[in-house]
């Protein structure tokens, strides 16, 4: 590992299929539709953003010995990361999600099977405790285990930890430590239930934001779609970004992934809280224009040239 700086994702990553309806879905039918398959897992996803920001990351995680495992490391080691540590499993499927959209790329519907993430262990974390500590930063998900999950709080406490609760199901994994992170992205399902307060509205929003912050984490990053997103910190500071929506969008699952790179983005580079808002909601809106979860031309340069008009 060179002595540049870079950032250590330690989490899911995964094959994703993904299965998009041409028309309205009908339930409990077979829906005509169009599938597509790519790279993915949210911190795995995360990293490859960054990396096409600019940005160097070195990915811990764990794949199993089949073809699925195969694609994830040359496909994630070709857009930049680096994957010399990633832990290899014989005899075992590597982690997939699958999704269905809509006709409007929206997704209905979404499985996973992550069993192979609890192959990951105390024992993993500690032998690459050099890489983790020589981090400028580290980025998480609630896929792995529990008891790896708070080892990384307890013994990482000094470090800027920053975690992306996934869904409503895998943010109750940390509900109770949400004090641990210095920053958090939740949507606003994952808002409400780790702030612990009913969302109906947008002020039922940013209340929870704030019982988040109350917790003992200093950020807190609302994506919210269509809708833009909030931010929160511990100093009091409340900021609101939006743009206008496209018509077109191809493939939303992927936009809070890349909506937390261009977070991660700014904080190592001393970005105003603001720009760093505006510039992560038009990542997210980079990333809904491609098919794959990442947009593979994702950079500043896109970012910073999507339409000025979208702005509201």
């Amino acid at each position: 590992m060179k002595t540049d700086k870079y950032i250590v994702g330690i989490g899911a990553a995964n094959m994703d299929i993904h299965g998009r309806s041409i028309n309205a879905i009908n339930l409990y039918d077979s829906n005509p539709g169009h599938m597509h398959m790519s790279v993915g897992g949210v911190t795995r996803n995360i990293l490859e953003n960054y990396a096409r920001l600019g940005g160097k990351s070195v990915l811990l995680s764990v794949v199993g010995d089949d073809v699925y495992g195969d694609k994830i490391l040359r496909e994630s080691q070709e857009a930049g990361l680096d994957v010399s540590y990633v832990m290899r499993v014989k005899n075992h499927v590597s982690s997939t999600y699958m999704s269905i959209l809509n006709n409007d790329g929206d997704m209905t519907l979404a499985l996973s099977d992550m069993s192979i993430m609890e192959q990951l262990s105390i024992d993993y974390l500690h032998s690459n405790d050099r890489i983790i500590r020589g981090a400028e930063l580290i980025v998480t998900d609630p896929s792995i285990p529990s008891e790896v999950m708070n080892c990384l709080l307890d013994e990482y406490s000094d470090m800027k930890i920053f975690v992306d609760p996934v869904s409503t199901g895998y943010a109750r994994c940390i509900e109770n430590r949400t004090g641990s992170f210095y920053r958090i992205k939740p949507n606003a399902m994952e808002c409400g239930l780790l702030g612990h307060h009913t969302i109906t509205d947008e002020d039922d929003l940013w209340q929870a934001a704030e019982n988040i912050i109350a917790s003992g984490t200093k950020e807190v990053y609302v994506s919210r779609g269509k809708e833009g997103c909030l931010y929160v910190d511990s100093t009091g500071n409340r900021l609101k970004s939006c743009l206008k929506p496209l018509d077109d969008a191809v493939n939303a699952t992927g936009a809070g992934d890349a909506f937390m790179a261009m977070v991660i983005y700014g904080c190592v580079h001393g970005m105003d809280r603001q720009e760093t808002l505006d510039l992560a909601c038009r990542a997210g809106m980079a990333a809904i224009m491609s098919a794959d979860t990442i947009n593979k031309n994702i950079n500043m340069e896109l970012i910073r040239n999507i339409c000025e008009e979208r702005r509201i």
